[in-house]
């Protein structure tokens, strides 16, 4: 089971939609108990870097996230759901979740702001996520922010527009992206098909330990 974190904002439903698809039982949930018992965890993301802490924040639901990353629980960010994994952005004033490390910061070059359509993603390295997903594969963007990492190591692939940004990350059981995979068509819903996976894996895994 899968749960997709509700803090009210976000494209809930479509973030839904692509999981079943892709064969996954899925939960909309703002409880902390329910995300402690799903086999993966979803953090989609659209709007306000401070709305989404706000909203994480009123369902007391950062400290649970923080919880369940350092678990080892396989953990998805979105959009959003990339940038308040670090410590803050340049589009708010609030405090992000500090899981990684770096800074969220505005495009500064001449290009349309926001970035909104088709771009492509390079691979920097195989997370498991991208199994299957070949350099140069065509996934959708919508934002005027991106995540510089401190680590480097963590960067899954970046992308151009205008510069070369990171457009994703992986580290341990967190992966993330700045593009939205549930509007990706095949390359997006095989990411969350091998999100699926993973998932499937550990729960196995577990059990069997247990």
């Amino acid at each position: 089971m899968i749960a997709i974190i509700d803090y009210g904002e976000g494209n809930l439903g479509s973030v839904e939609k692509a999981l079943k698809h892709v064969g996954c039982e899925v939960q909309i949930t703002s409880s902390p108990a329910a995300l402690e018992q799903a086999d993966g965890v979803v953090l989609p993301g659209v709007g306000a870097f401070d709305d989404c802490i706000k909203g994480l924040e009123k369902s007391g639901l950062v400290e649970p996230i923080k919880q369940i990353i350092a678990g080892g629980k396989p953990f998805l960010g979105i959009c959003l759901g990339l940038q308040v994994l670090f410590a803050g952005s340049e589009e708010g004033e609030k405090a992000g979740l500090g899981v990684l490390t770096g800074r969220v910061v505005r495009f500064r070059h001449e290009l349309k702001i926001p970035q909104i359509g088709w771009n492509q993603i390079a691979k920097v390295q195989d997370a498991p996520h991208l199994q299957d997903i070949e350099s140069g594969s065509w996934v959708y963007f919508v934002h005027s922010y991106y995540v510089e990492p401190e680590d480097e190591s963590i960067i899954a692939t970046t992308t151009e527009y205008g510069i070369e940004f990171c457009s994703s990350v992986w580290r341990d059981n967190v992966f993330a992206c700045q593009f939205h995979p549930e509007k990706s068509q095949a390359a997006g819903l095989k990411i969350l098909d091998n999100f699926r996976k993973l998932a499937v894996e550990i729960s196995e895994s577990d059990r069997y330990a247990g």
